[in-house]
């Protein structure tokens, strides 16, 4: 039999629904994502670090769990919640349900309740905090807030004790996102020929920005071949690493806490700077070592977060979004040609385009808000994007930008290595 459970809004909503995973109670900050497929890669994706995530795609969790589309060891996220779950999945490579998945990495899921309404509210007030309670057997505390929130939807009534409830909900925050979730990404131990070899039976092979499919491992390695990247793991997605060892590049990951002088050690060809959760300005020694990088001359490539800190190292501003950009459907405009492309984003905040410094440029805007989605730098070898070349979506719509990072890599030469 499933128990009740209750998500409750920092604003007083409240919404009744069923548990399922782990039980138990949980404060975190509630976002939604659009996506209609991709559950698993937003449930180990180490950008959801201390968020409850809502899925607005109704049903969820039909082709089961996939572990090699993992994008880290474990999940991040602290909340789940799904308007319908399936608990008959039904795909080839399924190796077990969603209910399993998160009662093993213990993450306190709720179903059955109006997701729709409830993205509403995010959507017209904002991202905001919110507490799942969803009562073990055991456990007096869960047992009590469940007490205190029937009452008021039975009373029609806010008491002192849900005031106070909604209170510790308030002050929840974030804390030490980054280095909680840095290098926790699953370890790709192969060669790239056999990265490239599993990527091609699912059609996820290097694209040109035509459109073509690079199918001949060799071809696609040949630019990258002997280079070397440092990639400095903000929570970085598994599916990054695999785009550089699909183009024959040699990876190594480095903690968020590595200075300059450490990355430069490793004398890289290029530093990738991954994704990541949390306000990226409250990192401010990574920004400082970066800072440092970008006037070595290394050509350096950022993605998501590490968008956003390369502009904070180049003296940009950054902004919280009203409710972020999450899914796999956001429309992106390259600048320089006015092509759309289809992008996967999970981000809640943005870099201030009237903030870029002298020797940067917007690349891309998102179609949708105007808000910025690329940079491209002139003043040392660098380019950004806030959304994800490496995730799938279009389906491969962006993936060319690994390989413009290779470009710049091999137009640079070895020019940075007088200034390392």
């Amino acid at each position: 039999m499933e128990n009740k459970a209750y998500i409750v809004l920092a604003d007083g909503h409240i919404f009744e629904g069923k548990n399922f995973g782990a039980s138990g109670c949980v404060t975190g900050e509630a976002v939604f994502t659009t996506g209609m497929t991709g559950y698993l890669e937003t449930l180990t994706d180490p950008s959801y670090f201390g968020q409850i995530v809502m899925q607005t795609f109704p049903l969820i969790g039909n082709y089961g769990v996939i572990p090699a589309d993992f994008e880290s060891s474990r999940s991040h996220a602290c909340g789940y919640i799904v308007h319908n779950w399936c608990d008959a999945p039904s795909n080839f490579r399924s190796e077990g349900s969603l209910d399993v998945f998160l009662k093993k990495n213990n993450i306190i899921g709720i179903h059955s309740l109006d997701t729709r309404a409830l993205t509403k509210i995010i959507r017209e007030s904002g991202v905001m905090n919110a507490r799942i309670i969803a009562p073990g057997e055991n456990n007096q505390k869960e047992h009590e807030e469940s007490a205190v929130v029937e009452e008021v939807l039975k009373k029609g009534a806010k008491s002192a004790a849900f005031e106070n409830l909604l209170s510790e909900i308030r002050s929840f925050i974030i804390k030490d996102a980054v280095n909680s979730v840095s290098c926790s990404a699953l370890a790709i131990e192969k060669p790239a020929a056999q990265v490239f070899a599993e990527s091609a039976a699912y059609r996820a092979v290097p694209v040109t920005e035509d459109g073509l499919k690079v199918n001949d491992a060799e071809k696609a390695a040949q630019a990258g071949k002997g280079k070397k990247i440092v990639l400095w793991d903000f929570g970085a997605k598994a599916n990054i690493r695999r785009e550089l060892l699909k183009r024959g590049l040699e990876v190594t990951s480095m903690k968020a806490r590595s200075t300059c002088s450490e990355i430069l050690a490793q004398k890289p060809d290029g530093v990738l700077l991954s994704n990541g959760p949390g306000d990226p300005a409250e990192n401010t020694g990574i920004i400082s070592e970066l800072k440092k990088l970008t006037e070595s001359g290394v050509p350096v490539f950022g993605i998501c977060l590490g968008h956003q800190l390369l502009a904070l190292a180049r003296g940009g501003k950054t902004e919280k979004l009203k409710y972020g950009h999450r899914g796999a459907n956001q429309p992106v405009k390259e600048t320089a040609t006015g092509r759309v492309y289809i992008s996967s984003q999970n981000h809640g905040y943005a870099v201030v385009s009237d903030s870029l410094p002298a020797g940067a440029a917007l690349s891309f805007i998102n179609t949708n808000d105007g808000t910025c989605e690329g940079i491209q730098y002139s003043d040392f070898p660098g380019f950004s994007v806030q959304f994800h070349p490496e995730a799938s979506a279009g389906p491969l719509d962006t993936a060319f930008l690994f390989d413009r990072f290779i470009d710049l890599i091999n137009s640079t030469g070895d020019t940075h290595a007088v200034k390392s």
